[in-house]
């Protein structure tokens, strides 16, 4: 009797377990997407040095609509003194359609010693998906906007007055996959103005090492038309940095 019962129950559990679970079963798509990473920073331009900087990415992507949120910081000191202080923040909101989307963004700068120590742009507009395939994506965005820049303190001017200038944002986003587990990222944003003009490019090379672990090298060259005197037009930050995705 005991022969015949094991293989029973064995056989009833498996029909049980093929029951609740089926073959086609795929589990449900998460919307929510992070990534951290942090590491090695040199700066070029108005700073010199070289020291670390961390980067948090939050991407909430849903049928209809994509919420993006990234904050920057870079942080370095030269014998117990503070010689690079920056931090920065881009809150993106797309509303989908059935050809392209909607946007609302803000993009936040605090920069310590840089020529701005404030900036802030806000800026509406549409995008669309030029290219959507596997390995190659590129959005293209454009719309009108507001810029707010705080020049920073110097000898000559020690109350700097702020510049206010409606702006023409216009957005350029490539990814593109070399192989399976590395892929390269690039960002190119121009702002026009009638007072100021800026171009901003974001590039970096990300090749996955365990699992969600990823080595990731970053250039961000941003080039400035007007600047406070005694200061450069193009900052370039280059980072060397491990990243975490929580998927």
């Amino acid at each position: 009797m005991l022969k015949f019962i094991a293989p029973s129950s064995l056989f009833l559990i498996s029909f049980q377990s093929v029951a609740l679970v089926p073959p086609d079963y795929q589990e449900p798509a998460n919307d929510f997407t992070a990534e951290v990473e942090a590491g090695l920073q040199l700066n070029k331009g108005n700073t010199e040095s070289s020291s670390f900087n961390g980067r948090t990415q939050l991407i909430f992507d849903t049928k209809q609509t994509k919420q993006e949120a990234v904050l920057k910081a870079y942080f370095a000191s030269e014998k117990n003194q503070t010689t690079s202080e920056k931090y920065e923040l881009q809150l993106q909101s797309n509303y989908k359609l059935d050809r392209g989307y909607i946007f609302a963004r803000g993009d936040f700068t605090w920069d310590q010693f840089g020529s701005y120590t404030k900036i802030s742009t806000f800026s509406i507009g549409y995008g669309f998906n030029a290219i959507n395939s596997y390995r190659t994506k590129l959005s293209l965005e454009v719309g009108p906007g507001y810029r707010y820049n705080l020049p920073s303190e110097s000898p000559i001017q020690s109350d700097p007055e702020a510049e206010k200038d409606v702006i023409l944002r216009t957005a350029a986003k490539v990814s593109q996959k070399l192989q399976e587990y590395t892929s390269i990222n690039a960002d190119l944003t121009a702002e026009v103005g009638d007072k100021n003009n800026t171009l901003t490019l974001d590039m970096n090379y990300k090749n996955l090492v365990f699992q969600d672990w990823a080595f990731k090298i970053g250039v961000n060259i941003k080039y400035t038309e007007e600047v406070p005197e005694d200061s450069k037009h193009t900052d370039t930050i280059t980072t060397f940095n491990l990243l975490y995705t929580f998927r």
